[in-house]
Order: structure tokens, then C-alpha cells, then sequence
């Protein structure tokens, strides 16, 4: 071989081994959109978030939480609360992209959202969820999170809103960035955003030994998938609370819990207890 030939050879496989490297970011870099939901899916879950049922559900829900004075609401036929704007889907970070499984979307879908007002004003986000054969509410949260980050990612040029539960960090990704909606998103990524592919780096580090399956999630810590400290597990102000003990003498709020929703992925109150229906959130 003579002296040329070897250069060549070194550089070749100098190259290819460059290229077999920058694979999994090349992948990253044009890692697709989830995929939307069908809109007769939506049209479904907007039903089952304004159905007569879900209204007296939402009526107790208000009542048993504080007023915007402090004070418990009362429950009157004439200021019931109603859902208003579009019924929206909320995607969350997904597991395969934080393994870097080529090809895998940064998040994936995991209930619809609807916001629902209260006669005074306050705000809550009714999810509903595919269940069988039918669309169904699952879950009541307080605020507007939701709907009001969809709105927002909208405003900035579309693309997907997604959440980062564990951080509770709300982001939108268009083609090959992924910017942020609000401070824990911008603490995580910076004020700009960053790319695809150095955002599966650090999420990866963060999350790569608490996925699904891991001793981190046999162990039973923190849902699975999550760092020690999340708001999502710690932060009381968050945390799932059985329907029985919020909705006090108002009794059970009729809410199930989504057992396919969060699929031990995400720090959800979907996937904890099929008793708990109601997440308190803390005040942005």
C-alpha cells in the first residue's frame, strides 16, 4: 500500500466514523412532528368537556376550592361555570426521544385539554383522555396552562407546544429548534431556545436512567421518569390529590384516572391512582 493509498484509507474511515457519530444527531435535527389528532377526535373531547355532567363536576370543583377572595365559592344555578376557546392537545416529552430512538418525535400526545371558567373568573383545565371507545374527562386541574401555552406557541409562528412535566417547563418546537414559553423553560434552554439535538442531550442526562423500566422506576421513585425535586413530585401546590379529600363534603368528583395517559412516562396525576382526579397547581 503505498503512502497515498494509506492516507486516503485513514481519511476515509476518519470520515465515516465522523458520519456514523453525527447519525443519531442528524436524525435528532429532523425529528418529526407528532402527529395531530383526527378533528373528530377533538370535536369528541370538546363534547365530553362540556357535557351537562362535567359542568356539575366543574360547579363542585370551583366550590370546593378558595375563591379569588380567599373564600370557599358557592354553587348557584345561574353562575355556573362553562368551557370557552378551543379544545387543544397536550403533548408531553417522550421516552423514546429521550432514549435518542432515531426518528422519534420529541413528544408525544397524552390528553386533550379544554379550559373551563368559574363565575368569578378563576380558570381550571378539564383533561379528557381516549378511553375504549369513547372520549372521556379524566382529570380537572386548576389554571389555564394548557390552553394558554398552545395560544402562545400559536402566536410565536406555530410548530408543537409540548411540556417537559418534570420541570414543569413549557416549550414549542419548530423543524429543528426548540424554544420556550416560559422561565423554566428558558432556565433549561436559554432565552433563544436551542436545537433538537442539544436538547436530547440534555434531556437524556437528565432523564436517561429514570425512563420506563430502569431501577431508578422499579424502585418506584418519583413515577419513573423524573430528577429528585421535580414540582411535578414534590411541590404540593401540584401534586394529585384523591378526588374524595378535595371535594370534602361536596362529595367524589365522577373523575377517573387514565391509566394509558401518562404510561409511567411523565409525572402525571393520570397514571398514579385510579382515584385521583383533581391537581392543585401552583400560581404562575
Amino acid at each position: 500500500m503505498t503512502k497515498r493509498t494509506a492516507a486516503r484509507a485513514a481519511a476515509t474511515g476518519t470520515l465515516a466514523a465522523a458520519l456514523l457519530g453525527l447519525a443519531p444527531h442528524v436524525a435528532l435535527a429532523a425529528a418529526p412532528a407528532p402527529p395531530a389528532p383526527a378533528k373528530a377526535s377533538v370535536s369528541a373531547a370538546r363534547d365530553a368537556a362540556a357535557a351537562p355532567a362535567t359542568q356539575d363536576t366543574l360547579a363542585r370543583f370551583f366550590a370546593a376550592a378558595p375563591g379569588k377572595k380567599g373564600a370557599a365559592a358557592a354553587v348557584a344555578a345561574d353562575t355556573a361555570p362553562h368551557v370557552e376557546g378551543a379544545t387543544v392537545p397536550v403533548y408531553e416529552l417522550s421516552p423514546d426521544f429521550v432514549r435518542g430512538k432515531a426518528e422519534a418525535p420529541v413528544a408525544r400526545l397524552e390528553f386533550m385539554a379544554t379550559k373551563a371558567v368559574a363565575a368569578d373568573g378563576r380558570k381550571a383545565s378539564v383533561w379528557t383522555a381516549h378511553q375504549g371507545s369513547s372520549w372521556k374527562v379524566v382529570n380537572i386541574a386548576t389554571g389555564d396552562d394548557e390552553t394558554r401555552y398552545a395560544a402562545a406557541g400559536a402566536a410565536q409562528g406555530g410548530g408543537t407546544v409540548f411540556h417537559e412535566p418534570q420541570i414543569d417547563a413549557w416549550y414549542v418546537q419548530r423543524g429543528d429548534r426548540v424554544e420556550p414559553l416560559d422561565d423554566a423553560a428558558r432556565k433549561a434552554v436559554g432565552p433563544h431556545g436551542t436545537t433538537v439535538a442539544a436538547y436530547q442531550k440534555r434531556v437524556a442526562t437528565a432523564y436517561g436512567d429514570k425512563l420506563p423500566g430502569s431501577a431508578y422506576d422499579k424502585r418506584g421513585e418519583a413515577g419513573g421518569f423524573g430528577p429528585a425535586g421535580a414540582p411535578a413530585a414534590t411541590d404540593p401546590g401540584r401534586a394529585p390529590h384523591p378526588v374524595a379529600a378535595d371535594a370534602a363534603s361536596a362529595g367524589a368528583f365522577p373523575v377517573t384516572a387514565a391509566s394509558s395517559v401518562a404510561g409511567g412516562a411523565a409525572l402525571l396525576a393520570l397514571g398514579l391512582s385510579a382515584t385521583v382526579a383533581v391537581r392543585r397547581r401552583r400560581s404562575r
